[in-house]
């Protein structure tokens, strides 16, 4: 793919009550991976309560997807809010390969492993960070462990840092079974890339799209990041358009969160080099304009795809489904999470491995599951996760559905939260048609803030989350 000099379009001024509405209500809030958040999960919860959850499993017969966490990075993004581990050294990736395949002998003596896992995923950290032996061998464990599908209709996905991987290493995953790749870009602009420790020439990039273009991998996404130091409308209008010209088949386009009280890479950013909140404001709507006219459908939150893309096409049918990976089309699955940091979601169950890598290693050469957390939902957990996943997915709340799957009067069970929607109701983010809730255009920005009229824990962690926008 050529490179192309591009001269982006003047996007039309923010629409004066919108900016005002979005800065109203762009506070701080969770980004509803799950319900319960994390931040609820609880050290009561160990591994004896895991392996009963995956014991219980069994009896629904429910597919699985796997999650895979690969913490090691070559180097580190200075806006990095993810689990991982700075080095070079590729060998201290086979002791950790050791232990995955160690937890995922013991997670599979409690599972049903006819089982299909209908959904794969690798996340990091950097999962390119193996080798190419060190992840055909990670396949060859995980087959053994649990059998992996040939399905034409699996969702096997890697997130890939463009800088650690070459057109070998796409054919290499395609012939692992990845159908589904992710690449992080963040930004095309050489300034930003170099106050951000990202330098990643736009070449790269395109040619890694190229190539995933023609082995015809079933979905290809881009990560871009949006708030990050050096940033302007301008700049970022420029890296859009020339991400929209590689016509990736999906976009997520992430809020930048700078908390470096509690991220140590974020000091080295410089916070006088941040947009500020009027550009920023500025930048989001144009986004949303420049995606809209690109043809692009705005999901949700910070999701856009094709038309055609199946994220699309199942939240059209009412199937889109959100989990720790972000938008899924695979609702129908119990998700196993392998790694350091990684979280299981179980029927009315989460469980989440160590943090810390040491501790993640000692349990496991101690011969025992790695759980140190976790959460078995009330039945009120389990209908305002249900709420708020559909409200997030559907963009929209059917309360006759909710009376009719919990066998309660909706209306009047959620009515503290419908009160406190009023407001948002009122400035057009959402509309109400008796027990039928639809979010607006603008409210499918603000879904965070929607989905929070109806968490009841969310006073305990509040200063906990990062800022909707």
């Amino acid at each position: 793919m050529s490179a192309i000099a591009v001269d982006p379009p003047v996007a039309a001024a923010p629409d004066p009550r919108e900016a005002e509405l979005i800065r109203r209500y762009a506070h701080a809030g969770p980004r509803y991976t799950s319900y319960p958040t994390a931040l609820d999960f609880s050290p009561a919860f160990g591994a004896e309560d895991y392996i009963e959850a995956l014991t219980r499993s069994n009896a629904s017969g429910r597919p699985l997807s796997l999650y895979v966490h690969i913490p090691f990075c070559r180097r580190i993004c200075f806006y990095c809010a993810c689990n991982k581990i700075a080095t070079k050294d590729t060998s201290l990736s086979e002791g950790y390969l050791s232990r995955l395949d160690r937890e995922m002998v013991l997670t599979s003596r409690h599972l049903d492993t006819g089982r299909e896992v209908r959904q794969l995923h690798w996340g990091g950290g950097t999962p390119t960070f193996l080798t190419l032996s060190q992840m055909s061998d990670l396949i060859d464990r995980l087959h053994a462990r649990f059998g992996l599908s040939s399905a034409s209709d699996r969702d096997y996905a890697i997130e890939i840092d463009p800088r650690e991987a070459n057109v070998l290493t796409l054919r290499h995953l395609q012939a692992l079974g990845f159908n589904r790749i992710s690449l992080g870009v963040q930004d095309l602009d050489p300034e930003v890339q170099r106050a951000i420790n990202r330098v990643q020439p736009r070449q790269l990039t395109e040619s890694l799209v190229e190539e995933a273009h023609r082995l015809g991998f079933r979905s290809l996404n881009l990560d871009l990041i949006l708030g990050l130091p050096h940033q302007t409308r301008t700049t970022f209008a420029e890296t859009l358009e020339q991400v929209i010209a590689m016509a990736p088949a999906r976009l997520s386009i992430f809020n930048y969160a700078h908390l470096p009280e509690r991220f140590k890479p974020q000091r080295r950013i410089d916070a006088g080099a941040l947009p500020a909140p009027e550009e920023k404001l500025a930048m989001l709507m144009d986004t949303r304009e420049r995606l809209d006219a690109a043809g692009y459908v705005h999901i949700g939150l910070d999701h856009f795809a094709r038309p055609d893309d199946s994220l699309v096409v199942a939240q059209r049918e009412g199937r889109l489904h959100r989990n720790f990976q972000g938008y899924t089309t695979h609702g129908d699955c119990d998700l196993v999470g392998l790694g350091v940091s990684a979280i299981s979601q179980l029927d009315d169950c989460y469980a989440q491995n160590p943090t810390r890598l040491a501790d993640y290693e000692a349990a496991l050469d101690d011969g025992r599951l790695a759980t140190q957390r976790g959460l078995r939902l009330t039945f009120d957990d389990r209908l305002r996760q249900f709420v708020i996943l559909r409200l997030m997915c559907d963009l929209s709340l059917d309360l006759d559905a909710v009376s009719e799957h919990f066998q309660v009067d909706a209306p009047t069970y959620l009515a503290d939260a419908l009160t406190r929607l009023e407001t948002a109701e009122h400035d057009g983010l959402i509309r109400r048609h008796g027990n039928f809730l639809e979010v607006t255009e603008l409210g499918r920005l603000l879904l965070r803030h929607l989905a929070m009229a109806f968490d009841t824990r969310l006073a305990t962690n509040r200063n906990h989350y990062s800022r909707i926008l």
